[in-house]
């Protein structure tokens, strides 16, 4: 195995970076392989392409015949592009994506054939299934399972294929997908915030959640990863000693790109152009070969498609420059590991973001109503927005390396917090005319003032507002969007929901004005949510104390975490606002569960084979070495042998120790495997996997990497830290 390790720094240092024809404006390739509106304006009938830019602004159905209009001219421009085939592409409960290609061809008897597509076809599919997980909705041989279009996210062309949007739904109406759910919660925000927004501005009409994710990501060269078992199969290293230099210079953090990741990227950023991913962003993320890329903000259901689809691409476009993109939260230990920044805002129809100050107190009060709301919704659904980022890769990275901690706060800056502070001293009942203008004007109307140098410096923070955003931050870099978009719009719009009803009776029963309504509903809810907010460092015991005191839950692992997403309050609010119903949370439950049991099996399984088959035969050949060696000495020294020997036979006592406790412990980890395997229970099943069978792994890499000092370098099988993280 050595050999192979050598054979693939050999081939890493002999790259040289793709040569990328760069076009000379982006601005000309921008959604060449998306059909548009002016695709649509160019081969759709008028009637058609009204009736898909209702369909995509108001959501309302498409006719079945116009289908057929849309489906002509949709293969037509396809086929002007080179495609040959088309697929339904959604986005199943594996959290990748999925397609089935179908090709256009179809035989029409007498020796000849013609592309089709019809409206059929566009509309709805009905792939096998049978193997994507549905945590018991429907049995194995009920495969039948629909896709049906998604006309508010525009199809795209990846290589010769026509890809449709599709939501993918049991044939018994439940959700098989994160995209359904996904779209009842943005539509249940935008009913909740268009009806509060209409307080401020009667002509809204419509409100958009918008989200501009941030991808982080490793870059390393593909034949190392190939000489890495642990790397191929689970994304990660299970061992692996760190290295003498990490991150701890800084040095790697927004330097100068290297030139085969630059080549990636101008690659990854041109496809990405074509496929309309408004890409904007690239850099040197903290830790050595560890790179981030983010795109413009866009309405969110279009923007977690562009981020499944872009995980996709980048894989693909990785494998022309013969680099493997590790999106796994935490892939080496020691150094940071990656997260997918979720930023997210409130936008209306009218061009205004809900959550940006205003030239006006007026606006001003529109913004903190969202803004005290959105943290209110934080506080009461904590531990439902932890368990929207759990996962059993997530976990290693949460509280780590400048990632945020697993107990979920808000950070909003010592500024917004003096607002709040001054908020909260509102005079309950109606204002006087002096406190109305005093409030609007020497508090309500300087936060544009007050935000202006108000900059987020708190990297460790879950739940960050940083100017006209909130940044969900503990969110995972190989996570789908839709689960925390869900979670988060859910809770929202619920919360919205609940300060509406409350302002309107302030308004009817105790005949206060609309702002008087609003800054007593408000002064609430900043008195109550009051203990969601930290500005402190998110490390620590001492923080871990008091959140504890402050009531805020610590679940620090996936299937403690999981647990808030079958309480009776989770239930209710999904059932209220329709985004889900019982079956699919529970059936959801149930997957995440079954996931986190399957991924720490799959680890176990590798690390095991790893240390037995690698690491001892490894370290017994290096102390066959030694002792020849030993042997030559007394051969040569006699009696006085163990003189001149004393390192080397100290070093053969450590390798036997070592190989002795790998030994034990892969043997007890292979037994509490098999108790927890017979556990039908998911829940139990996967608390046995986190509680019984994770603990062995530290300790196995523990002697693991302890031999990795010891053994000879030119033995040892395994492509090294330093090697990994340093060669590019």
């Amino acid at each position: 195995m050595s050999t192979l390790r050598f054979q693939a720094l050999k081939e890493t240092l002999n790259r040289k970076p793709l040569k990328i024809e760069e076009p000379k404006r982006r601005s000309e390739i921008f959604g060449s392989n998306v059909f548009n509106e002016a695709v649509m304006r160019q081969f759709l009938t008028k009637e058609a392409y009204t009736n898909v830019i209702e369909a995509m602004k108001t959501g309302k159905k498409i006719d079945r015949n116009v289908a057929d209009h849309i489906s002509t001219g949709m293969k037509e421009w396809a086929i002007s592009k080179g495609v040959t085939h088309y697929t339904h592409w959604f986005q199943p409960l594996t959290g990748a994506t999925a397609e089935k290609h179908d090709s256009f061809f179809e035989p029409i008897g007498d020796g000849l054939a013609i592309e089709k597509f019809g409206g059929g076809q566009l509309v709805q599919q009905e792939p096998d299934a049978s193997s994507f997980p549905n945590g018991g909705i429907r049995n194995t041989f009920e495969a039948r399972g629909y896709t049906a279009w998604d006309p508010t996210s525009p199809a795209f062309i990846w290589g010769t294929t026509l890809c449709i949007p599709t939501v993918f739904v049991a044939y018994t109406g439940e959700a098989l997908d994160n995209k359904t759910p996904l779209l009842r919660a943005l539509q249940a925000i935008d009913q909740a915030a268009t009806d509060v927004a209409k307080y401020f501005d009667k002509n809204v009409k419509k409100v958009n959640a918008t989200l501009g994710w941030e991808q982080e990501y490793f870059l390393i060269d593909s034949a190392l990863v190939a000489s890495r078992p642990d790397i191929s199969l689970t994304g990660r290293t299970l061992l692996g000693h760190s290295p003498a230099k990490g991150q701890q210079l800084d040095d790697h953090y927004f330097g100068s790109i290297p030139s085969r990741a630059i080549a990636y990227m101008m690659d990854l950023e041109i496809e990405c152009m074509k496929l309309g991913i408004p890409v904007k962003t690239r850099h040197n993320e903290v830790a050595p070969n560890q790179f981030e890329l983010a795109p413009i903000f866009e309405e969110a259901n279009l923007a977690v498609d562009h981020n499944s689809l872009i995980m996709d691409v980048m894989k693909k476009v990785g494998e022309r420059h013969n680099l493997s993109v590790l999106m796994h939260e935490k892939p080496f230990a020691g150094i940071n590991g990656s997260g997918k920044h979720n930023n997210w805002s409130l936008a209306t129809d009218t061009g205004v973001n809900l959550l940006s100050p205003g030239s006006t107190p007026m606006k001003n009060l529109q913004f903190l109503t969202f803004f005290v709301n959105t943290i209110k919704a934080v506080y009461d659904h904590e531990e439902l927005l932890r368990a929207a980022i759990a996962s059993a890769s997530n976990d290693h990275r949460l509280g780590a390396n400048e990632a945020p901690p697993a107990i979920l706060s808000v950070f909003i800056g010592s500024q917004l917090t003096k607002v709040l502070d001054e908020l909260e001293k509102v005079t309950d009942g109606k204002l006087s005319p002096q406190e109305k203008t005093d409030l609007k004007l020497n508090v309500v109307g300087k936060i544009p003032e007050i935000l202006l140098d108000n900059t987020d410096r708190n990297r460790t923070s879950p739940f960050a507002f940083t100017g006209n955003k909130f940044e969900f931050r503990a969110v995972g870099s190989l996570a789908n969007c839709a689960g925390a978009m869900t979670v988060l719009n859910s809770i929202v719009a619920k919360q919205l929901k609940d300060f509406k009803i409350e302002v309107d009776k302030l308004i009817k029963d105790k005949k206060m004005k609309k702002d008087d309504a609003i800054f007593n509903v408000l002064r609430e809810y900043i008195k109550k949510s009051k203990k969601i907010r930290f500005e402190g460092d998110g490390y620590g015991e001492a923080w871990e104390k008091e959140a504890k005191k402050r009531g805020l839950s610590n679940n620090r692992t996936t299937p403690i975490a999981l647990k808030a997403q079958v309480k009776k309050e989770t239930i209710a609010l999904y059932k209220e606002l329709e985004v889900m119903n019982e079956t699919e949370i529970q059936a959801r439950h149930e997957i995440e569960l079954e996931e986190y049991a399957m991924r720490i099996q799959i680890e176990g399984r590798i690390l095991g084979d790893i240390a037995r088959n690698h690491i001892i035969p490894t370290s017994i050949r290096y102390q066959n070495i030694l002792i020849k060696n030993v042997k030559g000495l007394k051969d040569i020294y006699g009696e006085e042998y163990t003189r001149h020997a004393k390192e080397q036979l100290e070093i053969l006592e450590s390798i036997s120790a070592h190989i002795a406790k790998i030994n034990s412990n892969v043997n007890a980890m292979i037994e509490a495997r098999k108790v927890a395997n017979k556990i039908e229970d998911a829940e139990e099943k996967a608390i046995a996997y986190c509680d019984d069978v994770k603990p062995y792994f530290e300790e196995i890499r523990y002697h693991c990497d302890k031999l990795e000092l010891l053994v000879d370098d030119e033995l040892w099988p395994l492509a090294k830290y330093r090697e990994l993280l340093f060669t590019r």
